[in-house]
């Protein structure tokens, strides 16, 4: 089975295809990144609008990697939820047009779920796991208890840690997005700032929840605050504090649903620290941890048409094509949103 996918939910414009038996023929990404670099953060109607000038290039290159003709494709796919609805809609459209004009069968695919899957593209998933989904827009922890069976533990009540990245970048002038260069010069510096930790008591009610809006301010205060403290240290504080926040609450739910598995998910998946930590954790307490490639961390096409393969799997002929995209759509409710259709 050879799936297209397309992921156009935030401000990357990606295509990729997905063979059942070779693998991933082709994964291209059109990044936004030096776009919206001087608004420090993805800017919708900009986005929306490149999608819409570079979706037709980026498939064509995807099938000229993937040695392929669009007749050659027998599903498409595409992310139908959550994200930016501008720039959702534009993927979508893009991929029931060609599963019309095709007459194959059109998938839809939640975002968080294609990240999560986006670890088991090159090995067998081994169900319960738990789940810690990291990135600009999303901090979750789940328990996945099989394909398209997810049990949400807890969220952020605020701000997402990859949110909380960019942010902190910005107080410190380190440009965007801030997660990859905050992590860079954090191996500069050392951890001087005792910095708090929202939501660290074990209250039941926000055990597995997160808050990184508090940990953001307390860096702000910080930098007006002292005139000796230098930017590595700032950061580095900063870094170990979310990391910490980001394994405690991890660990802490293995032990609590006696699971052997951990995945991690989306684009802070790529941070090294928190790869580290992890990896240390997973040794002290007896579990295995998987990160997906770092080709496959950030929002991708590849990703999108495994779990289009994995739904397919399900429901071979397909949805229909009303299907809607929605801008806010949890995980553990897409199941039943698209078999409403």
């Amino acid at each position: 089975m050879i799936v297209l996918g397309i992921e156009s939910s935030c401000d990357d414009t990606a295509v990729g295809i997905y063979d059942s038996e070779r693998g991933i023929l082709s994964n291209v990404v059109s990044s936004q990144v030096d776009l919206h670099k001087e608004w420090g953060g993805v800017y919708p109607e900009l986005a929306a609008r490149e999608h819409t000038k570079n979706i037709t290039a980026v498939l064509d290159l995807a099938l000229k990697e993937a040695g392929l003709r669009l007749k050659d494709i027998d599903v498409v796919s595409s992310t139908v939820a959550p994200g930016l609805i501008v720039s959702l809609v534009i993927g979508s459209s893009a991929a029931k047009t060609i599963s019309l004009s095709l007459k194959k069968p059109f998938i839809p695919v939640h975002h968080i779920e294609a990240h999560i899957y986006a670890n088991f593209i090159y090995k067998e998933e081994s169900y319960p796991f738990i789940a810690l989904v990291v990135s600009g827009g999303h901090t979750e922890l789940y328990l996945v208890e099989g394909f398209g069976n997810y049990r949400l533990l807890g969220k952020t009540l605020d701000d997402a840690v990859g949110e909380a990245y960019d942010k902190v970048a910005r107080i410190l002038n380190l440009g965007f997005p801030g997660g990859p260069v905050i992590d860079k010069i954090s191996k500069k510096g050392q951890k001087t700032l005792h910095l708090p930790k929202p939501l660290s008591r074990k209250k039941e009610e926000h055990r597995f929840n997160f808050s990184f809006s508090g940990l953001k301010t307390a860096v702000l205060r910080e930098v007006k605050n002292s005139k000796v403290c230098q930017i590595e240290d700032i950061a580095c504080s900063f870094q170990e504090t979310a990391v910490d926040i980001l394994v405690e609450k991890t660990v802490d739910a293995v032990k609590e649903f006696n699971v052997k598995d951990v995945v991690v998910a989306g684009g802070v998946s790529a941070n090294s620290r928190l790869r580290e930590r992890l990896m240390e954790e997973s040794k002290v307490h007896g579990f295995n941890v998987d990160f997906p490639p770092l080709s496959l961390c950030t929002d991708n096409g590849a990703m999108v048409a495994f779990a289009g393969y994995k739904r397919a799997l399900k429901r071979p002929e397909g949805y229909p094509l009303t299907v809607e995209t929605k801008a806010r759509l949890p995980l553990e409710k897409f199941e039943s949103f698209i078999n409403s259709f």
